[in-house]
Protein backbone atom coordinates (compact mmCIF):
# COMPACT_ATOMS: atom_id res chain seq x y z
CA UNK A 1 0.00 0.00 0.00
CA UNK A 2 1.28 3.79 -0.88
CA UNK A 3 2.78 5.22 2.24
CA UNK A 4 3.51 9.01 2.79
CA UNK A 5 5.79 9.83 0.03
CA UNK A 6 3.97 8.17 -2.22
CA UNK A 7 0.91 9.73 -1.30
CA UNK A 8 2.52 13.11 -1.07
CA UNK A 9 4.15 12.71 -4.74
CA UNK A 10 0.43 12.05 -6.04
CA UNK A 11 -1.10 15.22 -4.09
CA UNK A 12 1.69 17.61 -6.04
CA UNK A 13 0.86 16.38 -8.93
CA UNK A 14 -3.09 17.08 -8.42
CA UNK A 15 -2.13 20.55 -7.15
CA UNK A 16 -0.34 21.00 -10.54
CA UNK A 17 -3.10 19.82 -12.96
CA UNK A 18 -6.20 19.84 -11.49
CA UNK A 19 -6.91 22.88 -8.90
CA UNK A 20 -9.00 25.82 -10.15
CA UNK A 21 -10.74 23.81 -12.76
CA UNK A 22 -14.60 23.20 -12.86
CA UNK A 23 -16.26 19.71 -13.23
CA UNK A 24 -17.90 19.22 -16.19
CA UNK A 25 -18.96 15.47 -15.45
CA UNK A 26 -17.97 12.49 -13.81
CA UNK A 27 -18.35 8.92 -14.83
CA UNK A 28 -18.29 5.75 -12.40
CA UNK A 29 -17.04 2.36 -14.68
CA UNK A 30 -17.02 0.12 -11.56
CA UNK A 31 -19.65 0.86 -8.89
CA UNK A 32 -16.93 -1.12 -6.21
CA UNK A 33 -14.56 2.53 -7.06
CA UNK A 34 -17.25 4.55 -5.25
CA UNK A 35 -18.78 2.11 -2.69
CA UNK A 36 -17.22 4.05 0.74
CA UNK A 37 -19.91 6.94 -0.71
CA UNK A 38 -23.00 5.42 1.26
CA UNK A 39 -25.14 7.09 -0.92
CA UNK A 40 -24.26 5.40 -3.98
CA UNK A 41 -22.67 6.40 -7.38
CA UNK A 42 -25.44 8.23 -8.64
CA UNK A 43 -25.18 10.74 -5.63
CA UNK A 44 -21.37 10.86 -6.13
CA UNK A 45 -21.75 11.78 -9.63
CA UNK A 46 -24.54 14.92 -8.34
CA UNK A 47 -21.95 16.08 -5.91
CA UNK A 48 -19.33 16.81 -7.82
CA UNK A 49 -20.98 17.85 -11.11
CA UNK A 50 -20.40 21.99 -11.24
CA UNK A 51 -17.73 21.72 -8.48
CA UNK A 52 -14.73 23.31 -8.38
CA UNK A 53 -11.25 21.84 -7.23
CA UNK A 54 -9.70 24.79 -4.91
CA UNK A 55 -6.87 22.31 -3.03
CA UNK A 56 -5.15 19.31 -2.88
CA UNK A 57 -4.66 18.22 0.61
CA UNK A 58 -2.93 15.08 2.47
CA UNK A 59 -2.92 13.63 6.12
CA UNK A 60 -0.57 10.65 6.31
CA UNK A 61 -1.52 7.90 3.85
CA UNK A 62 -5.26 9.97 3.24
CA UNK A 63 -5.24 12.36 0.15
CA UNK A 64 -8.36 14.75 -0.73
CA UNK A 65 -9.25 17.41 -3.01
CA UNK A 66 -11.24 20.15 -1.61
CA UNK A 67 -14.44 21.69 -3.61
CA UNK A 68 -15.93 24.73 -3.53
CA UNK A 69 -19.28 25.51 -2.10
CA UNK A 70 -20.81 25.37 -5.22
CA UNK A 71 -22.91 28.61 -4.86
CA UNK A 72 -26.42 28.86 -2.87
CA UNK A 73 -28.41 25.36 -3.07
CA UNK A 74 -25.47 22.95 -4.03
CA UNK A 75 -24.52 20.00 -1.91
CA UNK A 76 -22.41 21.01 0.94
CA UNK A 77 -19.91 18.54 1.11
CA UNK A 78 -16.20 20.15 0.97
CA UNK A 79 -13.62 16.81 -0.09
CA UNK A 80 -13.69 14.77 -2.79
CA UNK A 81 -11.59 11.93 -0.67
CA UNK A 82 -9.26 8.99 -2.70
CA UNK A 83 -8.30 6.01 -0.57
CA UNK A 84 -5.50 4.45 -3.19
CA UNK A 85 -5.49 0.93 -1.42
CA UNK A 86 -3.01 -1.48 -2.56
CA UNK A 87 -3.02 -0.05 -6.71
CA UNK A 88 -4.79 2.43 -6.59
CA UNK A 89 -3.47 5.24 -9.20
CA UNK A 90 -5.02 9.43 -9.85
CA UNK A 91 -4.30 10.12 -12.93
CA UNK A 92 -4.11 13.02 -15.56
CA UNK A 93 -4.68 12.16 -19.24
CA UNK A 94 -5.82 13.76 -22.41
CA UNK A 95 -8.98 12.71 -23.11
CA UNK A 96 -8.67 11.09 -26.26
CA UNK A 97 -5.72 8.42 -24.59
CA UNK A 98 -7.13 5.26 -24.65
CA UNK A 99 -8.84 4.14 -21.71
CA UNK A 100 -6.81 2.28 -19.26
CA UNK A 101 -7.84 -1.39 -18.96
CA UNK A 102 -8.69 -0.84 -14.86
CA UNK A 103 -10.40 2.78 -15.19
CA UNK A 104 -13.11 2.85 -12.60
CA UNK A 105 -13.64 6.63 -12.31
CA UNK A 106 -13.14 9.42 -14.99
CA UNK A 107 -13.90 13.07 -14.51
CA UNK A 108 -13.57 15.25 -17.01
CA UNK A 109 -13.57 19.14 -16.78
CA UNK A 110 -15.38 22.38 -18.50
CA UNK A 111 -12.18 23.62 -20.30
CA UNK A 112 -11.71 20.48 -22.26
CA UNK A 113 -8.18 19.88 -20.72
CA UNK A 114 -6.74 16.96 -18.96
CA UNK A 115 -9.20 14.81 -17.25
CA UNK A 116 -8.52 13.12 -13.98
CA UNK A 117 -8.50 9.07 -13.82
CA UNK A 118 -9.02 6.99 -11.36
CA UNK A 119 -7.51 3.57 -12.18
CA UNK A 120 -7.48 0.50 -9.79
CA UNK A 121 -6.54 -2.96 -10.80
CA UNK A 122 -7.74 -4.37 -7.38
CA UNK A 123 -10.33 -2.96 -6.44
CA UNK A 124 -9.30 -2.02 -3.46
CA UNK A 125 -9.31 1.47 -2.98
CA UNK A 126 -12.06 4.19 -3.66
CA UNK A 127 -13.21 7.32 -3.85
CA UNK A 128 -16.05 9.19 -2.14
CA UNK A 129 -17.45 12.83 -1.13
CA UNK A 130 -17.44 14.26 2.54
CA UNK A 131 -18.05 17.14 4.47
CA UNK A 132 -14.88 18.55 6.06
CA UNK A 133 -14.61 18.28 9.76
CA UNK A 134 -12.48 20.12 12.46
CA UNK A 135 -10.42 16.94 13.11
CA UNK A 136 -8.99 16.52 17.40
CA UNK A 137 -5.54 17.28 16.31
CA UNK A 138 -6.45 20.59 14.42
CA UNK A 139 -7.40 21.27 10.67
CA UNK A 140 -9.90 20.23 8.94
CA UNK A 141 -10.41 17.03 7.46
CA UNK A 142 -12.90 14.50 5.63
CA UNK A 143 -15.01 13.11 8.15
CA UNK A 144 -13.55 9.36 7.60
CA UNK A 145 -9.88 11.09 8.64
CA UNK A 146 -10.62 12.47 12.09
CA UNK A 147 -9.17 10.15 13.68
CA UNK A 148 -5.77 10.33 12.02
CA UNK A 149 -3.06 11.78 14.21
CA UNK A 150 -0.24 14.30 11.87
CA UNK A 151 2.45 12.89 10.41
CA UNK A 152 6.12 13.76 10.83
CA UNK A 153 5.88 15.99 7.64
CA UNK A 154 3.24 17.93 8.87
CA UNK A 155 3.94 21.54 9.92
CA UNK A 156 2.20 21.25 13.17
CA UNK A 157 3.57 17.66 13.95
CA UNK A 158 4.51 17.79 17.71
CA UNK A 159 7.21 15.19 18.24
CA UNK A 160 7.17 15.40 21.95
CA UNK A 161 3.49 14.79 21.60
CA UNK A 162 3.78 11.33 19.19
CA UNK A 163 6.46 9.80 21.66
CA UNK A 164 4.76 10.18 24.33
CA UNK A 165 1.51 8.47 22.40
CA UNK A 166 4.07 5.70 21.80
CA UNK A 167 5.30 5.43 25.12
CA UNK A 168 1.96 5.00 26.10
CA UNK A 169 0.97 1.86 24.40
CA UNK A 170 1.01 -1.53 25.88
CA UNK A 171 2.22 -2.78 22.47
CA UNK A 172 5.76 -3.23 20.46
CA UNK A 173 7.00 -0.36 18.69
CA UNK A 174 6.57 -1.63 15.13
CA UNK A 175 2.78 -2.03 16.02
CA UNK A 176 2.99 1.42 17.41
CA UNK A 177 4.48 3.18 14.65
CA UNK A 178 1.80 1.18 12.13
CA UNK A 179 -1.44 2.67 14.47
CA UNK A 180 -2.33 5.54 12.11
CA UNK A 181 -4.11 7.00 15.68
CA UNK A 182 -0.88 7.37 17.15
CA UNK A 183 1.11 8.67 14.21
CA UNK A 184 0.14 8.78 10.76
CA UNK A 185 1.55 7.92 7.20
CA UNK A 186 4.24 5.26 8.34
CA UNK A 187 3.76 1.60 6.64
CA UNK A 188 5.78 -1.28 6.84
CA UNK A 189 8.62 -0.16 4.56
CA UNK A 190 9.25 2.88 6.38
CA UNK A 191 8.61 1.17 9.51
CA UNK A 192 11.16 -0.93 8.99
CA UNK A 193 13.85 1.68 7.47
CA UNK A 194 13.10 4.12 10.47
CA UNK A 195 13.96 1.08 13.01
CA UNK A 196 16.92 -0.19 11.15
CA UNK A 197 18.62 3.65 11.00
CA UNK A 198 17.64 3.85 14.73
CA UNK A 199 19.10 0.85 16.07
CA UNK A 200 15.89 -0.42 17.68
CA UNK A 201 14.30 -3.99 17.24
CA UNK A 202 10.39 -3.57 16.26
CA UNK A 203 9.34 -6.09 19.04
CA UNK A 204 10.42 -3.60 21.73
CA UNK A 205 7.69 -2.49 24.16
CA UNK A 206 6.93 0.67 23.89
CA UNK A 207 6.46 0.99 27.97
CA UNK A 208 10.25 0.35 27.38
CA UNK A 209 11.17 2.72 25.16
CA UNK A 210 12.83 5.73 25.76
CA UNK A 211 12.07 9.35 25.78
CA UNK A 212 15.64 9.42 23.55
CA UNK A 213 14.77 6.14 21.32
CA UNK A 214 11.21 7.46 20.76
CA UNK A 215 12.59 10.66 19.44
CA UNK A 216 15.28 9.01 17.27
CA UNK A 217 13.03 6.52 15.56
CA UNK A 218 10.53 9.32 14.25
CA UNK A 219 13.34 11.23 13.50
CA UNK A 220 14.88 8.00 11.01
CA UNK A 221 11.09 7.83 10.07
CA UNK A 222 10.92 11.87 8.94
CA UNK A 223 14.41 11.37 7.45
CA UNK A 224 13.60 8.61 5.42
CA UNK A 225 10.74 9.63 4.45
CA UNK A 226 12.00 12.86 2.71
CA UNK A 227 14.39 11.23 1.00
CA UNK A 228 11.83 8.73 -0.34
CA UNK A 229 10.05 11.80 -1.35
CA UNK A 230 12.78 13.30 -3.12
CA UNK A 231 13.10 9.82 -5.11
CA UNK A 232 9.27 10.16 -6.48
CA UNK A 233 8.65 7.17 -3.51
CA UNK A 234 9.13 3.66 -3.59
CA UNK A 235 7.89 1.48 -6.49
CA UNK A 236 8.39 -2.62 -6.62
CA UNK A 237 5.97 -3.29 -9.26
CA UNK A 238 4.16 -1.07 -12.10
CA UNK A 239 0.48 -0.44 -9.42
CA UNK A 240 2.17 2.76 -7.31
CA UNK A 241 3.31 5.67 -10.12
CA UNK A 242 2.70 9.44 -9.92
CA UNK A 243 0.22 11.71 -11.93
CA UNK A 244 1.46 11.45 -14.94
CA UNK A 245 2.42 7.06 -14.88
CA UNK A 246 6.13 7.29 -13.82
CA UNK A 247 6.85 4.82 -11.08
CA UNK A 248 9.60 5.89 -8.31
CA UNK A 249 12.57 4.52 -7.31
CA UNK A 250 13.95 4.53 -3.82
CA UNK A 251 13.67 0.96 -3.75
CA UNK A 252 17.18 1.03 -4.79
CA UNK A 253 17.88 2.86 -1.55
CA UNK A 254 16.85 1.10 1.04
CA UNK A 255 18.20 -0.26 3.64
CA UNK A 256 16.80 -3.41 5.00
CA UNK A 257 13.31 -4.04 3.63
CA UNK A 258 13.10 -6.47 1.00
CA UNK A 259 16.67 -7.38 1.28
CA UNK A 260 16.53 -10.71 2.66
CA UNK A 261 20.08 -12.46 3.28
CA UNK A 262 22.02 -9.68 1.78
CA UNK A 263 24.68 -7.58 3.69
CA UNK A 264 23.69 -4.91 6.05
CA UNK A 265 25.31 -1.67 4.66
CA UNK A 266 26.46 -0.84 8.26
CA UNK A 267 27.93 -3.80 9.75
CA UNK A 268 27.48 -7.31 6.84
CA UNK A 269 25.31 -8.95 8.85
CA UNK A 270 22.80 -11.29 6.35
CA UNK A 271 19.43 -8.98 6.74
CA UNK A 272 16.40 -11.50 8.41
CA UNK A 273 12.77 -11.89 7.36
CA UNK A 274 10.33 -12.44 9.85
CA UNK A 275 6.52 -12.99 9.51
CA UNK A 276 4.64 -10.17 11.46
CA UNK A 277 1.14 -9.07 10.96
CA UNK A 278 0.36 -11.03 7.37
CA UNK A 279 3.27 -9.02 6.09
CA UNK A 280 7.50 -9.27 6.94
CA UNK A 281 9.49 -7.66 8.96
CA UNK A 282 13.04 -6.99 7.88
CA UNK A 283 15.95 -6.75 10.71
CA UNK A 284 19.59 -6.51 10.96
CA UNK A 285 20.34 -8.85 13.86
CA UNK A 286 23.47 -7.28 15.23
CA UNK A 287 22.26 -3.61 14.82
CA UNK A 288 18.73 -4.86 15.87
CA UNK A 289 19.15 -7.31 18.49
CA UNK A 290 15.64 -9.09 19.39
CA UNK A 291 14.97 -7.65 23.30
CA UNK A 292 15.30 -9.75 26.04
CA UNK A 293 11.90 -10.88 27.37
CA UNK A 294 10.39 -9.40 30.48
CA UNK A 295 11.25 -11.40 33.69
CA UNK A 296 8.03 -13.65 35.16
CA UNK A 297 7.74 -12.23 38.41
Amino acid sequence: MPELPEVEVVRRGLADHVLDRRIAGVEVLHPRAVRRHPTGPDDFTGRLGGRTLRAAARRGKYLWLELDTGGPGAPGDGALLAHLGMSGQMLVADPGRPDEKHLRVRIRFDDDGPELRFVDQRTFGGLSVHPLRPAPGGGLVPEPVAHIARDPMDPAFSAADAVAALRRRRTEVKRALLDQTVVSGIGNIYADEALWRARLHGARPTDRLTRAQGHSVLDAATTVMTEALAQGGTSFDALYVNVNGASGYFDRSLNVYGRTDRACRRCGTPIRRDHFMNRSSFTCPRCQPTPRPRRTP
